[in-house]
């Protein structure tokens, strides 16, 4: 009987330390982990870019945060952004979307949600999701489009075009454009 009752009393102390342990195998793993957060946060921004003393865009955001220090860092916009471009004439060019990243190493941004590009020859182009190349000046998708000018509407799916509409390829196409010479 003192055998059972000895092996009853390490059983039981056995089972008290193991159950007194507390698991940190979520705290182990938060180790490797990094906090994903801005390096900085703004709100009402309106930003100018210049060149030459010449203003080239201005870019409204009612959101900006800034991830400088991650791996790939990238601006996001969470809120959407509202950018004016301007060519070398003054002439401006006008883009809206409810969601906008910009990729820092790439000079790429990536625009989402209802992205709408107008001219001021009342040319304009919809699609839901548009890449623009800072460094080329230039626009392009895979997504449906809808472009509708004083000349001419047409829809399709993937498109590629420069800020002044002047140059564009498409992918699916539909509908007609007059064009001048």
């Amino acid at each position: 009987m003192k055998k059972t009752g000895i092996l009853y009393t390490v059983a039981f102390l056995i089972f008290a330390i193991l159950c007194s342990c507390e698991s940190n195998l979520k705290g182990v793993q938060k180790i490797n982990l990094s906090e994903f957060s801005p390096s900085g946060d703004a709100d009402s921004i309106t930003l100018k870019y210049t060149d030459s003393g010449r203003i080239k865009a201005i870019l409204v955001a009612s959101k900006m945060r800034d991830f400088a220090t991650v791996k790939y860092p990238f601006t996001e916009f969470p809120q959407g952004v509202d950018v004016t471009l301007y060519d070398q004439k003054a002439k401006r060019t006008f883009i809206r979307s409810d969601y906008a990243i910009q990729f820092k190493g790439t000079d790429i941004i990536d625009l989402q949600g209802n992205v709408k590009i107008s001219t001021e020859d009342n040319e304009v182009l919809e699609t839901q999701q548009l890449y623009y190349d800072q460094k080329n000046a230039w626009f392009f998708t895979e997504e449906k489009f809808k472009f509708t000018a004083p000349k001419g509407n047409s829809s399709g799916q993937g498109i590629d075009f420069n800020k002044d509409f002047t140059i564009m390829n498409t992918q699916k196409f539909s509908g007609e454009i007059e064009q001048s010479e």
